[in-house]
């Protein structure tokens, strides 16, 4: 317990000192779009690795968070800070509207239903002219400051802004996989029969771990949002995202608390310097690589990256 406390707080302090020593551009919003893809990871392995429910619909919660901020601030110049509480919210009832049908379904068929509402999402948006449809929102330039979200003279501030979402999503997901609630839903991804036998009332913690995951997509949404300024459905709500998602816990570990951070630390340095270093002629190589990475993981450690630092226990 006292080694690990002590990797994680070198690993945030590297993390905290990293910007301060690299500080060209390209570093620190690579360094940036891990937080991010970890932070919704996280999100995604509560529902998914925890709870064992595999959504491909989570990019939803993420557009829609992305798209309440936008709309606030470019049609009533409302703070994106409280556009994210918002985005929350409509997450969270998303959530509901979503979760209370289709967790009566199980195995690949909530995983089928989840796609059909991720890209009913996306057809509703890319529709939908008070949204911007197709061609989505440009948000504002406004003031560099706080209370505007918005950094033009550096990533700094995103940087740090990105790092405690992301300590926070830690946080989050450590106080729920040591809760009761963290519990209900291990069991419930182990034997759902057996929980309700014990009366755990699947439906409900199934939905609340629903609601968790989110909330933490969505804030990454407005991050999102702010951070490059300029929104379009397929940016934010598109299937592949959910996909990833799912990609990253399963190279890190499904249902482990850093696996994650391990998955989105290999997964998005591969797409950001395929993009880079072989724009669109590169385009599906990292796809390629990830599935490759993917299938030797399958054979050689079933339970991702996080096994190699526990020895394959179930730490």
């Amino acid at each position: 317990m006292k080694k690990g406390l002590i990797a994680l707080i070198i690993f945030l302090g590297a993390l905290v000192a990293f910007p301060l020593i690299f500080q060209d551009p390209f570093p620190r919003h690579t360094l940036i779009m891990i937080m991010l893809y970890a932070a919704m990871g996280i999100g995604w392995n509560i529902i998914g690795g925890y709870t064992g429910q595999v959504s491909f619909g989570n990019a939803a919660f993420f557009g829609v968070g992305a798209y309440a901020t936008a709309i606030m601030l470019v049609n009533f110049g409302i703070t994106p800070w409280l556009g994210m509480l918002v985005g929350c919210v409509f997450s969270v009832a998303l959530a509901i509207i979503v979760g209370y049908p289709c967790f009566r379904l199980q195995g690949h068929y909530f995983a089928i239903a989840t796609i059909a509402v991720g890209e009913i999402m996306l057809l509703v948006f890319t529709n939908w002219e008070y949204a911007g449809a197709a061609v989505g929102i440009y948000m504002p330039i406004l003031p560099e400051s706080f209370m505007n979200f918005e950094f033009h003279t550096s990533k700094l501030p995103y940087y740090y802004i990105i790092l405690v979402i992301f300590v926070a999503a830690i946080g989050v997901c450590w106080f729920f996989e040591r809760s009761r609630l963290g519990y209900y839903c291990r069991a419930i991804k182990e034997d759902p029969d057996g929980a309700r036998s014990l009366g755990i009332n699947i439906q409900r913690y199934k939905m609340i771990a629903f609601s968790i995951s989110a909330i933490i997509t969505s804030i990454c949404g407005t991050f999102y949002a702010q951070y490059v300024l300029y929104i379009h459905p397929t940016s934010t709500m598109d299937l592949m995202m959910s996909i990833q998602l799912c990609i990253i816990c399963l190279i890190g570990g499904l249902g482990k608390l850093y696996g994650p951070v391990i998955g989105a630390f290999v997964f998005i340095p591969l797409t950001e310097l395929t993009r880079v270093y072989l724009g669109s002629e590169g385009q599906g190589v990292d796809l390629m690589i990830y599935s490759m990475l993917i299938i030797i993981l399958a054979i050689w450690r079933p339970q991702g990256l996080w096994a190699i630092f526990t020895k394959g226990t179930a730490k």
